[in-house]
Order: C-alpha cells, then structure tokens, then sequence
C-alpha cells in the first residue's frame, strides 16, 4: 500500500491525481486489472497549474520504489494502450461529441428503437479513438451504477487495433463480465443476427469496414450489416483514410448514412487536431501535399514540431535511429509507400533475399513484421500485445500503412517510393509502382462495370503515412524531381 500525500491537495486535485494514476497503471505491463468505475475529472481549479508538476514528482518517487510497477512516463505516454485509454480527459469538443452520442443511444434504448446512426467525421489525430473508447466504457460505467445490463460491443476492422482494445477491456474487467466486447466487424456480423442484437455498437476505424464481399466476408456491405445487428451503431469515420478498394464507397451511399445522422440530430464533425505538435502552418503544408498535390515552402517557425527532408535514405534511417534511442523519442520508426514486395504467406523461396525489404540502391531494410519470425519463444512472448512500433526489433524494419495507421509515433520517417513523383509542378500518384493490390485492383462496381481508384487510394496511403508524427516528419523521396523539389522547400 502507498499513501500519498500533498500540502496542496484538495478535493479536485486528489481526484485527478487518482484518475491519472489509473490511467498509466492501466498502461504498464505489470499491472494486469484496475477497477475505478467511472473515471471523475475536474475542470479548472486552484492549484489544477500544478497538477502536472505535482504528479511528475508523485510518479518519479514511486518509481524510485518499483520500477517494473511504476515504468517511465515516456513509456506510458507511448503505450498504444495509453493512447486509446478511456481514461483520458476529454477536450471540449469531445465532451460535446460524447455527451450527443450518450443521449442518442439512451433516447434509443428507452423508445426500443432499432437502426439508428450516429456518425462522426474527423480526421487523423483528431481524437476519435479516445472519444470512442471513452464513451463506450462510459455507457457500461452508467449501467453498472443504475444496476442495469447493457450489450455493448468495440469493433475495428484492423487487427493491432482489436489486440490494444482487448488488453484495455481485460484490465477494465469488462471481458471477465460481459465476455466478447471487442472483435473485428465480420466475427461480430457472423455471431449475431437481427434477432439477436446488441444495443450499441462502437465501430473505430470505420473508414476500414468493407464495402464488397471477400474472401472471409459474405456480405455486401459491413456498415448494413453492423446496423442490422444493433439498435445503435457509433461510428468514427474518416474518408481520407479509405486504402483500398474493398473500403471504396461508391457514389452518394455513404453520404446517405451521413445525411440519416444529420436528420436525427446526431451527427458530428472532429476539427481540432491532437495528435501532431504542430502549428496551423505544418498542418496547411501537409494538407497542401497530400490533398492537392502542391509542394509549398515548408514553414520557418515550427514550435514544437520539426520537418526535415534528406538526400539519402542512409541518412534518414540514421536520424530515426538517433530519436529511438532517446527516451522521450524512443517511439520513431521508418514507415514507407507501399512500392517494394511483400507478402506474408508467400513462402522463402520467393524473397529475393532472407527478407521482404524496402530496397532503394544499396540501402535496405526489412518490411514489418520480418524480423518477427527470427524471434525466440521468449522474445515473442515479451513482445505480444505491442502495437508494432512498440516492439524494439522493429526500429530495423519499415512499417507501412498496414501496421502504423491507427498509431502514433514521436517521429515518423517517411520513405516516398517511386509510386509519388513530382512532374510539372505538382505531385502525381502512379498505381504502376505500387505494390499494393488492394489500392491499385479492379473495383467491381454495383453495376457490374470495373474502374480503378489507385490514384486517389495512394494519395490516402502518403496522407496517413505523414500524419503519424506526433513530434516530426523526416521525409525521403525516391522520386529524382520530388527529392529536388523537397529540398527547395526547404530552403
């Protein structure tokens, strides 16, 4: 037992003390279940200045006494569970957005409705993940006070994303009670019918779901199906993350789902972003890149943030290295386009070398998940449950989409492949050099036509990509005129 004490403890700050502590020992690997209900911020207070100060000292002392209960802050901070913690405090605009979706799905319950939608639009880094999970435990928070049961289910259509939600619902206790709250949407569609619905599903990631059939999904569209299955569905939504053409909405259909939350009042748009450390200037210029391909001097006074471009992957790899050796930095890793094979059930003989590699001239490193599978036992069962940038052999590899979208890291080091290229002023996406089959294929359309979407799918890829860096983005072009053009930006 600790028993903490302050001289400027009051009420408030004794409760945000307690709800912070809960919230990184929900983050450390040692700790295994924590049980506080409902977590209780409070809003501005005297001395509410001091708290972060006042908790860094609290943390550093407890740590002196039990490093492997109490692990660094910079640990936690970069813990993929943190980051989707429901026990974040919320900003404004989240309290707005959780306070909607609370009442519309009570409103729900209580008129024994079924099918209703609440849609929220946000982009990367708006804080879509906490709002989700934070009112998804809210509503199992509010039942066990008012001694009532309610079927809540998490679905994402990403499979790091299921694992971190089902380690937060196991420390949580909600697994222990209510058994199968988080899944991926197909196990879910699979395993409940119309007849056996659940009250509300939270779907994150919902520009992930499939909008055709597939090999391991007999539907047609799984957003239908979930709503089918729930009285109410939440989803947080993001079509400039739409990556493939199983993902791809054709025509107004999506717009129709928006336009049902509008009517009902329960529709809501994220703009304030929380992910990057950046001014409105950094954000214009990413903006300016990956959605209408404009190469704009890159800005001066960057605070917090930092945008370097470099001549040599070498180089790049290098100042990555560099930042995940640092504590507070330790979360940098190379992410790259889609533009050199992979294939993870292909088998050895079919590698040009030991690994599926990112190869740019003499420079070359593994794609994620390579060096996995030369891991011992030990090893493997150290790393399981980590979000890929989390495990520490993967500072050797390249991350892609597949592995990073969803996450955060300190710096990403982006490598442009040879599918983005610079030509008559502005940048051009070209489906040619992309190895990613699910971007660059046929889309069989619902009037049997099929058209290409590559383009505009590739232009997702490098926006998600060069939205991961929390503290920077460090770029390389493979593209000859690209790499110039960078670097007069830069300038």
């Amino acid at each position: 037992m600790y028993i903490i004490g302050h001289k400027h403890f009051n009420k408030s700050l004794t409760l945000d003390v307690e709800n912070r502590l809960i919230q990184y020992l929900l983050s450390a690997d040692s700790v295994k279940r924590v049980h506080n209900l409902r977590g209780n911020p409070q809003n501005q207070y005297y001395p509410s200045e001091e708290l972060d100060q006042i908790f860094r000292n609290l943390w550093r002392n407890l740590r002196k006494d039990n490093k492997e209960l109490f692990p660094a802050e910079s640990q936690i901070k970069d813990s993929a569970i943190f980051k989707a913690s429901p026990l974040h405090k919320l900003t404004k605009e989240q309290i707005i957005a959780r306070d909607l979706i609370v009442e519309k799905v009570l409103q729900a319950l209580e008129r024994n409705e079924n099918g209703k939608l609440v849609f929220i639009d946000g982009e990367a880094g708006t804080g879509k993940t906490v709002l989700n999970s934070s009112t998804f435990y809210e509503l199992f928070c509010r039942a066990e006070e008012e001694n009532r049961e309610i079927k809540c289910v998490l679905l994402v259509n990403h499979e790091e994303q299921v694992s971190v939600y089902k380690q937060i619902a196991e420390k949580l206790g909600l697994t222990e009670k209510y058994g199968d709250v988080v899944s991926r949407p197909t196990h879910f569609i699979n395993n409940h019918s119309e007849t056996n619905k659940v009250d509300v599903a939270f779907v994150d990631e919902a520009h992930l779901l499939w909008t055709q059939g597939t090999l391991g999904y007999g539907g047609h569209n799984q957003l239908k199906d979930v709503m089918e299955r729930a009285r109410v569905t939440v989803v947080m939504y993001d079509e400039n993350q739409v990556l493939s053409t199983q993902q791809y909405w054709e025509d107004n259909s999506l717009q129709k789902y928006r336009n049902q939350a509008i009517k009902d009042g329960a529709y809501l748009e994220l703009k304030t972003q929380l992910r990057m450390s950046a001014g409105e200037s950094v954000l214009q210029w990413i903006d300016d890149f990956t959605k209408e391909g404009i190469v704009g001097p890159i800005p001066k006074n960057l605070g917090n943030y930092s945008i370097q471009i470099f001549d040599h992957p070498e180089d790049l790899d290098k100042a990555i290295i560099q930042k995940a050796k640092k504590q507070d930095t330790a979360l940098s890793r190379l992410i790259a386009t889609y533009d050199w094979p992979y294939n993870s059930k292909a088998d050895e003989g079919k590698r040009l070398g030991k690994y599926w590699e990112v190869l740019i001239n003499k420079w070359h490193k593994p794609w994620n998940r390579e060096l996995e599978r030369t891991l011992d036992k030990k090893e493997k069962k150290r790393i399981k449950g980590l979000a890929w940038a989390e495990q520490p052999q993967t500072i050797n590899e390249v991350g892609s989409t597949f592995t990073i979208q969803g996450f955060d890291l300190n710096y990403a080091g982006v490598i442009l492949g040879p599918s983005v290229k610079y030509r008559d002023g502005k940048i051009v996406f070209d489906p040619s050099k992309s190895y990613n089959e699910k971007a660059i294929q046929n889309r069989t359309l619902s009037n049997g036509k099929k058209q290409k979407f590559g383009e505009q799918l590739l232009q997702h890829e490098v926006r998600v990509l060069m939205t991961r860096g929390v503290n920077g983005l460090y770029i390389y072009a493979c593209d000859d005129e690209l790499r110039k053009v960078l670097q007069q930006a830069s300038k």
